[in-house]
């Protein structure tokens, strides 16, 4: 027996000659002690070392108390707590042989992990040939732990390494309870695995429901999601999802559902609605070649209530969505669009572009002179179609193009002027409507101005602050003054079809040119935009982080047009993170004039830690002119999540409108951990102005190895629980 530490390098020397000459890898055999000692018999070829040895071949690694191997075959043989990591494979067992060379493993009794696959069984064998491995008495989980709750226990399992793995006269098992019995399984480690999804609940639009869907992956570029869902009131809804991957010719998206409502009530106009109600959506997305990529999606619906009756989260993100198809081509300083838009349906109002065609020009330097040009030119043929037809809607082809030259300048190393000129020619066709028929009309805008800005900083290296995480400050002043004149054009807007227009914001609106994009709206100008943004930094875990970032906008119009004042609204964005869990956000719009708040929303952010988190809001929108009192809001929202322990959490949202002292909207939620699973019991109710009370309570069951939603998906989209 020899017992040296520098007998791991002659192993690893006399090991790869012997057994793998010509071979691109070596294999090497180490220690895992401190000292890097083991015992080493060169007749029986056995390694022992109470902290374990270890055996490294390509991506494969195997360690054990006591290791022998052959040399001509290239197996070893590891006996005592024995770990085989292959890839994303491991292995473990008491007793494990393994040949490095043509990757075949036998165990008597053995566990395997692929996650989120763990695997374990009796008398494993490898075939050489097909390198398939197959075992006895087997069972599959996706919880990793040592006795898992919920398995399937199979007579026989077959694992193909980084492929699939199958098992035939298998059972579900949850705990000692037999579920239900599958002939045979077979998961493709390359695709989302299987998977059911059960949602009961009750709901007063819909009484008692069952939302059900079943996840199938047929192949490695294809899903598909089969719907059947039951609503006591409403009746049978069933729906196909596909999603496929077509390789170089993109990715496909499609969603279906139909149903016969029985309660489908009116539209916005009175009208009963059919209860045939469908919905379909189709998405398409391609990069043709480098720099050409096409998007398309098609959406059609029976009506304009179907996805807010039926698909609550889609209808929040997008409650008019629009149907469109655009190529785009890009090179380095000009991007070219093709954009193609209609309506569908009568229910949404709708600027069709059939087509509209883009040529922009980024900013860029013209050769080796001072100056540099950005352009925009388009043509399209528009069409404005209203809502039901509620006003007469217009078509005309419109052909645009805007050209701007700017020289930016830099003065004493610190201040930037970047004086601009440009100008805009439109020629609209002869305008088509049901009540009017205008002749062309051609339009000419010039504009110039000129940009003045700054940036100082300045550092204290030394500043230190416990109460406030302060190691270290830098602030950072960038003011600017935007100058912009537009004289009149050619042409007033309210003798222009109006496609492209102003839309009330409670944003401030862009004042120069292109960023201004109201191609019809366009009116005279002469403003100046004064900017200051001012930053405070300090070091917080290994990084920069913003102490206070404050921003603030005001427009002084020298010549005001009749519809306008002197001065614009001070806009102002405000955030201030004391500490890395504390942020306090701001974002207020003022009217000077009248002395009054148009717009404020403030939000308070506390996440201390995995224990609790709390956000609390408040956001005030001015009543819109014309619309009535009921067209603005005073709403406070609080969430607050509490994990409980280990396995049970707690989440609470409230929606308080302080008009009329209404609470719109509440939602709270009890999460269980499962280990494999995740339970939630939810209840939401809420308050319409309009109509009947709306409660909802629902359960749900989400397994982690196929997960329904994202990580925290629910906490800033709760309504996703629903649908």
């Amino acid at each position: 027996m020899i017992f040296a530490r520098w007998l791991a390098a002659a192993v690893l020397v006399a090991f790869a000659a012997g057994v793998l000459a010509g071979e691109p890898a070596t294999i090497e055999l180490r220690s895992l002690s401190p000292e890097g000692e083991f015992e080493y018999d060169e007749a029986t070829s056995v390694a022992t070392s109470p902290t374990g040895v270890e055996i490294v071949y390509g991506d494969a690694r195997l360690t054990a108390r006591r290791v022998r191997f052959h040399r001509d075959s290239g197996e070893v043989t590891a006996e005592g707590d024995v770990r085989l990591f292959r890839g994303a494979e491991l292995w473990t067992a008491e007793e494990l042989t393994y040949n490095f060379q043509t990757r075949v493993l036998r165990s008597a009794s053995f566990r395997a992990g692929v996650r989120p696959f763990f695997t374990g069984g009796e008398g494993l064998t490898g075939n050489l040939t097909n390198q398939t491995h197959t075992a006895t008495h087997a069972f599959v989980t996706t919880d990793d732990f040592s006795a898992p709750g919920l398995r399937v226990k199979a007579r026989t399992l077959t694992f193909v390494p980084g492929q699939y793995i199958e098992t035939r006269g298998a059972t579900l098992m949850l705990g000692k309870v037999p579920v239900f019995y599958l002939p045979r399984y077979r998961h493709y480690f390359d695709r989302n695995p299987n998977s059911f999804e059960i949602k009961p609940g009750y709901r007063s639009l819909y009484g008692p429901y069952l939302l059900t869907a079943y996840n199938w992956s047929p192949s490695t570029n294809l899903e598909t999601s089969v719907r059947l869902d039951l609503r006591q009131k409403r009746g049978v809804g069933t729906g196909l999802d596909l999603r496929g991957n077509l390789g170089r010719l993109g990715t496909n998206d499609l969603s279906t559902y139909f149903t016969y409502d029985n309660e489908p009530g009116t539209n916005s106009i009175g009208e009963d609605i059919n209860p045939h109600r469908w919905w379909v959506r189709l998405g398409h997305s391609a990069f043709l070649r480098t720099n050409l990529t096409f998007r398309g999606l098609l959406r059609a619906q029976s009506d304009e209530y179907v996805v807010r009756d039926f698909f609550e989260r889609e209808y929040r993100e997008d409650p008019q969505p629009q149907s469109y198809a655009n190529l785009n081509q890009f090179w380095s300083n000009f991007s070219l669009d093709v954009l193609a838009q209609g309506q569908l349906f009568d229910f949404y109002e709708t600027v069709e572009r059939l087509p509209d065609i883009k040529l922009t020009g980024t900013r860029q330097q013209l050769g080796v002179s001072p100056f540099y040009y950005e352009s925009e030119s388009s043509a399209a043929y528009l069409r404005r179609r209203f809502a039901y037809h509620v006003e007469p809607e217009y078509a005309a082809f419109r052909a645009d193009t805007y050209h701007q030259l700017l020289l930016p300048q830099t003065f004493f190393g610190w201040l930037t002027v970047t004086p601009r000129a440009g100008g805009r020619f439109t020629w609209y066709g002869e305008q088509e409507g049901d009540d009017t028929l205008l002749e062309s009309e051609e339009r000419w805008v010039f504009n110039t101005g000129a940009e003045v800005s700054t940036k100082a900083s300045r550092l204290w290296r030394g500043v230190e602050n416990r109460l406030l995480d302060v190691r270290g400050l830098r602030h950072i002043l960038e003011p600017s003054v935007n100058y912009v004149f537009v004289p009149d054009p050619s042409v007033e807007p309210t003798r222009l079809p109006q496609f492209d227009y102003e839309m009330d914001s409670f944003r401030l609106l862009p004042v120069d040119y292109p960023d201004y994009n109201a191609i019809d709206s366009i009116n005279s100008q002469n403003a100046i935009r004064f900017g200051l943004r001012n930053r405070l930094q300090t070091q917080r875990r290994g990084g920069v982080e913003h102490l206070f970032n404050w921003g603030m906008l005001l427009d002084w119009r020298l010549d005001p047009r009749p519809d306008q004042r002197t001065y614009g609204d001070l806009y102002s964005e405000f955030e201030f993170r004391p500490r890395s869990w504390l942020l306090l956000s701001s974002e207020i719009r003022y009217d000077i004039n009248e002395t009054t708040v148009r717009m404020a929303n403030h939000t308070l952010s506390l996440e201390p830690g995995d224990l609790w988190s709390w956000r609390f809001g408040h956001r005030y929108l001015e009543s819109w002119p014309g619309e009535g009192p009921e067209s603005g809001n005073n709403l406070f929202i609080s969430s607050l999540r509490f994990k409980l322990n280990e396995n049970w959490s707690f989440r609470a949202v409230q929606y308080y409108e302080a008009r009329d002292g209404n609470m719109d909207e509440q939602f709270y939620v009890v999460q269980r951990d499962f280990r494999s699973w995740t339970g939630a019991l939810v209840f939401r109710m809420r308050n319409p102005r309009y109509g009947d009370d709306d409660y909802t309570i629902a359960a749900m069951l989400s397994l982690k190895a196929a997960p329904r939603y994202g990580l925290n998906s629910d906490r800033d989209y709760h309504y996703s629980l629903f649908d």
